[in-house]
């Protein structure tokens, strides 16, 4: 009879209540119950694992966890060295190591808590199958079922792990920063830094930075909107002109306009941001046709810079967006289209009323997704401009910055690294809550059931 699939409906209170003395004692000693039943492999393992914790909490994790309340006490600098005459430099606490192993001493816990977890589930499993007066799974059965019915659990142990350490403890180290004073003044391990609280989001948004947070963020809002929609629409509308009746040519049309995505999109930012440098190609040739008498200074003006970028990325998107309509274009029912002409509509009103509604249907959960991704556009800014021109009200931020960039400036070039993690926390929020807001209103979402 298998036996790996019943399940316990007592809590672990009546469990402990409920439950023989070796029952009782898993809650205090791992393993307890599997040894009292003779599996002796997987209490082994239980007790392993408390005893490890245990081990590992006495010798480094009390410590670990201790310091990561200060973040560090002793400062870095230079005695003299009474026998040798000379200064010598003490070693200090490192405040960013102590914040890391501080966290890492955290999911150790969590992880451990888990495992206790599991532990007071078994013997659980074991009281309940003993109340049933039913045979308790071997261990050949426990490890045929980790290749059966729980194969997820035994497919994923590896990558769960891989998560926490490569993708959880730094996200959670990089969140953390936003709550202490690590910046240019507090650089490890020379100085120590602390935890300050919210006292970071308050400069971001009503302290000194802010004068430079809201002018970026806004203009971070104004290029996601015109990049999405610029690319969106005149995407659509290239691709309608190619698959209108008449044209003749569609595969090379086609072919020409999808060339540019065969580019590397640095390679075509590099080569926009020289076509448009000052002494460039294309003030080069309007000064020569006698058109202007001065270089336009398309890359070094604020708003000239701001159109710039956007006419750029019209370049680099619109052909992506052609694609995918076309696609989609080519799929309509042409049934609809035919009616509607019949009927005397004109191209426009089949466009607004069958085309263009089609395409937005299906596009919709793509255009979220594309005006996230540009929110987040570090290549377009960085590559064109580098956020120039710079603004002396702006801290480390230039005219045509984004928030991403901003926010790589502070942690590259000024060491603000608080600030920078704050602004990060700010454009996952932001980015978080509009995905789910404008997902969840789109017709996709709504009819995925049908």
């Amino acid at each position: 009879m298998d036996t790996t699939h019943v399940k316990g409906k007592l809590s672990f209170r009546q469990l402990f209540k409920e439950g023989d003395l070796a029952t009782k004692l898993s809650y205090f000693v791992m393993g307890s119950a599997n040894f009292a039943n003779k599996q002796f492999v997987k209490g082994l393992g239980f007790l392993a694992l408390e005893v490890g914790f245990i081990a590992w909490l006495a010798m480094n994790g009390i410590k670990a966890l201790s310091m990561l309340q200060t973040l560090g006490t002793k400062t870095q600098g230079w005695i003299l060295d009474e026998e040798l005459g000379i200064e010598i430099q003490q070693p200090g606490d490192n405040s960013m190591l102590l914040l890391l192993f501080g966290i890492a001493a955290l999911i150790v816990i969590a992880m451990f808590l888990v495992m206790y977890v599991m532990n007071l589930k078994s013997a659980r499993k074991i009281h309940l199958l003993k109340q049933e007066g039913k045979a308790l799974p071997t261990l050949k059965e426990d490890l045929r079922s980790l290749l059966n019915e729980n194969f997820h659990i035994t497919l994923m142990t590896i990558p769960l792990l891989g998560v926490l350490m490569f993708t959880v403890l730094p996200l959670i180290y990089m969140v953390s920063i936003a709550f202490t004073s690590y910046d240019h003044n507090h650089l490890p391990p020379k100085n120590l830094f602390s935890w300050v609280g919210f006292e970071n989001f308050g400069k971001v948004i009503t302290g000194d930075i802010a004068s430079t947070f809201f002018p970026v963020f806004g203009w971070t809002m104004v290029w996601a909107v015109l990049a999405t929609a610029t690319t969106f629409f005149f995407g659509i509308l290239l691709a309608l002109l190619i698959n209108a009746k008449g044209v003749k040519g569609k595969k090379v049309w086609r072919t020409i306009f999808v060339i540019t995505m065969a580019v590397p999109q640095f390679v075509s930012l590099l080569l926009m941001a020289n076509m448009f440098n000052g002494a460039g190609p294309v003030n080069a040739l309007l000064q020569n046709w006698g058109l202007i008498s001065e270089p336009i200074p398309f890359l070094t003006d604020g708003l000239l810079a701001k159109i710039t970028i956007i006419f750029v990325n019209m370049w680099v998107g619109i052909p992506v967006t052609m694609l995918v309509a076309t696609g989609i274009i080519t799929n309509l029912p042409t049934d609809q289209i035919e009616a509607a002409e019949i009927d005397g509509a004109t191209k426009l009103q089949v466009f607004k009323n069958i085309t263009f509604p089609q395409i937005l249907f299906v596009m919709a959960p793509s255009l979220i997704q594309q005006f996230i991704g540009n929110i987040n556009n570090f290549n377009v800014i960085f590559l064109l401009t580098g956020g120039q021109p710079a603004n002396s009200n702006f801290y480390n931020a230039g005219e045509t910055d984004l928030l991403v960039t901003w926010l790589y400036k502070l942690t590259v070039s000024a060491a603000d690294y608080n600030l920078a993690s704050v602004i990060g926390i700010l454009i996952f929020v932001l980015s978080a809550v509009f995905s789910l807001i404008a997902y969840t209103r789109s017709g996709s979402y709504n009819t995925e059931g049908a």
